[in-house]
C-alpha cells in the first residue's frame, strides 16, 4: 500500500477529556447531579481540547439527552465512543458530533477491555465507516497498537486511530518498556501511512508523560482518572495538572 506524504511533526498534543463517569455518579442516585454537562464547562474553561462521551448500549453514564446538551453547551468538539451497531449508528447521524470512535463493547464489561478487531470485523465496520464519513463525521478506531490493525483501519479508510494503552498502564518494569517501544512502533506507522493516532485508556499522572513524548500523537484522552482525581483536587486542577504533564512531554 502507498506511503502517504506527511507533514513535519510539529503539532500539539492535544487533551481529550472523557465526562463518562461524571455521569456513573449521577446515575448512582438518579436525578440530575453531578451534571456531565457542568464538567464539559469546566474542561472548555480550562483548556482540555475536546469532550469523549460513550453512549454505551446500557446507558449506564451518558444518557441520549446528555449529547445534545453537551453540544449546546461548549464549543469543544464531541468525540461520541459508539460500539458498531445500527441502533449507535443512528444516534450518531443524529448528533453529528465532530468524531465517533468505534470501540467494541460487552455488557459484562466495567469498562473496555480492549481493542477493536478492525481485522477481523472488516466487512462489519466498512458500511458504518462509510455512513459515517459520508455524513462528514470523523471516524476512529479504537484499536491495539498492532501493525495488523493499522493495517485494517487503512483498508477501512478510517482517519483516525485511538491506541489501547491498557497494557501499558497496568505492567511495569521491562514489560511496560516493550508496551511503549510497541506504542511508538504503532503511531509511527500509522503516521508515515496518512492515518492520525490518539491514545488512550488508563493514564495517569505518574505514566502519561512517556507516552506523550511519542512525536507522532495528536492526541489523548483520558477520563476515569481525571474525575477520580476531581474528587480531591477539583476538576479545573485535575485536568490543568494533566494538561501540563503533556506538555511537559512536548517541551
Amino acid at each position: 500500500m502507498p506511503t502517504a506524504a506527511r507533514p513535519p511533526l510539529r503539532h500539539p498534543l492535544r487533551l481529550g477529556v472523557n465526562i463518562d463517569h461524571v455521569a456513573t455518579i449521577r446515575n448512582a442516585r438518579g436525578g440530575d447531579h453531578p451534571d456531565p454537562v457542568r464538567a464539559a464547562e469546566i474542561v472548555a474553561r480550562v483548556g482540555g481540547d475536546g469532550i469523549t462521551a460513550h453512549l454505551r448500549e446500557d446507558r449506564r453514564h451518558i444518557r441520549d439527552a446528555d449529547l445534545r446538551r453537551i453540544q449546546e453547551a461548549t464549543d469543544l468538539p464531541l468525540n461520541l465512543e459508539m460500539a458498531a451497531t445500527e441502533e449507535m449508528l443512528a444516534i450518531a447521524l443524529a448528533h453529528s458530533p465532530h468524531a465517533a470512535c468505534i470501540v467494541p463493547e460487552k455488557r459484562e464489561e466495567r469498562t473496555t477491555e480492549g481493542g477493536l478487531d478492525a481485522a477481523g470485523q472488516h466487512n462489519h465496520l466498512a458500511p458504518i465507516v462509510a455512513r459515517l464519513s459520508d455524513a462528514g463525521i470523523r471516524v476512529s478506531l479504537f484499536i491495539e497498537p498492532d501493525a495488523r490493525q493499522i493495517e485494517a483501519a487503512m483498508r477501512l479508510k478510517a482517519p483516525v486511530v485511538e491506541f489501547h494503552t491498557g497494557r501499558y498502564a497496568h505492567v511495569e518494569g521491562e514489560e511496560r518498556a516493550a508496551e511503549l517501544r510497541r506504542l511508538a512502533d504503532a503511531a509511527a506507522l500509522a503516521w508515515k501511512n496518512g492515518i492520525e493516532p490518539h491514545a488512550g485508556h488508563g493514564l495517569t499522572y505518574d505514566n502519561v508523560i512517556p507516552v506523550a513524548a511519542i512525536p507522532q500523537l495528536a492526541e489523548l484522552n483520558i477520563g476515569h482518572y481525571l474525575i477520580g482525581e476531581a474528587i480531591f483536587t477539583g476538576l479545573e486542577t485535575a485536568v490543568r495538572r494533566m494538561r501540563d504533564l503533556m506538555d511537559e512531554a512536548r517541551g
